[in-house]
């Protein structure tokens, strides 16, 4: 794969208040962030500068910012990829409506506000057979309307990603009937059926024993010099990574939540065979502007030696 090929984004974990590595760091950045005007334009600035697009969990926060992007055709031609459900956004709310009943209860209420008429009577199917895999493709039908109501019915959605909470903690309970319910409900959106994840290992072996494919399939996965969440190690991450063609695989938490400059993480990252790209969150527009160039200038070197 050529570095013109290799896929950019620009993430939103500065936008959400979220670190990897810490609370404070998180503070430190700022309140602006995570505003969806500034949002929306650091993911401007990182389009104009060699971002391929934008990998977002689905919430308020990400929908605005889409919003304001269709609104400036800044987002027109960009790779958009979004990660469901968002945990953190429907734990508060879990807290804040008295439990899971209350939870079921609102997300219903809102899947019947959206008029997507398939989520409607899936999830209608779904309650009446006790069927929990027609209610989750339901729900992840109602997501996708979503995304494409902020973005505009042009935009490029091209996959729809198990939120890494979701991805894990399926794997770890067999949930077999999940993953098959989501490459359904991807199939049915016309997008690449995707899967964010701290242990691709785990992933990877899962879908091969169940018999689902991972042809075309996206993994967002993380890869970093110092092996920072590259779970259950970082050798067997690489080493299933390096017999993964067939599959999109975006590097994530390069900067090992900033313990790694950029020269030394952008360089192990461009090194991987088979990495379809990378995703980084960038904070300030020096950030924006730098980052994506640096990344793509990595990639060609590393295309040419």
């Amino acid at each position: 794969m050529s570095a013109d090929e290799k896929l950019l984004l620009v993430g939103d974990n500065p936008f959400l208040g979220v670190s990897h590595l810490s609370q404070e760091r998180a503070k430190a950045r700022g309140s602006d962030v995570t505003t969806a005007d500034h949002a929306a334009e650091l993911v401007s600035i990182s389009f104009n500068n060699g971002a391929d697009g934008f990998l977002f969990s689905i919430g308020e926060l990400s929908l605005s910012v889409l919003n304001t992007l269709r609104k400036r055709e800044d987002a027109a031609s960009k790779s958009l990829l979004a990660i469901a459900p968002w945990s953190f956004e429907y734990v508060r709310a879990a807290v804040r409506l008295g439990g899971l009943p209350g939870l079921a209860g609102e997300v219903s209420r809102r899947v019947v506000r959206s008029r997507n008429i398939y989520a409607v009577l899936q999830g209608a199917r779904g309650a009446l057979s006790n069927d929990i895999g027609a209610l989750f493709k339901a729900y992840m039908s109602y997501e996708v309307s979503r995304v494409r109501s902020a973005a505009g019915r042009d935009a490029r959605l091209e996959s729809l990603l198990l939120h890494e909470i979701v991805t894990d903690m399926a794997l770890g309970f067999d949930m077999e009937w999940m993953f098959r319910a989501h490459v359904d409900a991807n199939r049915r959106a016309g997008t690449k059926p995707g899967y964010n994840t701290r242990n691709l290992p785990l992933l990877v072996a899962k879908l091969r024993e169940w018999g689902i494919s991972l042809d075309g399939s996206v993994i967002a996965a993380p890869f970093n010099a110092e092996g920072f969440q590259m779970c259950p190690s970082m050798q067997e991450c690489e080493a299933v990574l390096a017999e993964l063609g067939s599959s999109e695989v975006i590097a994530f938490s390069i900067l090992a939540a900033g313990h790694l400059n950029y020269s030394d993480a952008i360089e192990y990252v461009a090194e991987l065979p088979n990495l379809r790209g990378a995703v980084v969150g960038v904070s300030k527009p020096e950030h924006a502007r730098s980052t994506f160039g640096d990344l793509r200038r990595s990639f060609e070197r590393a295309a040419a030696s």
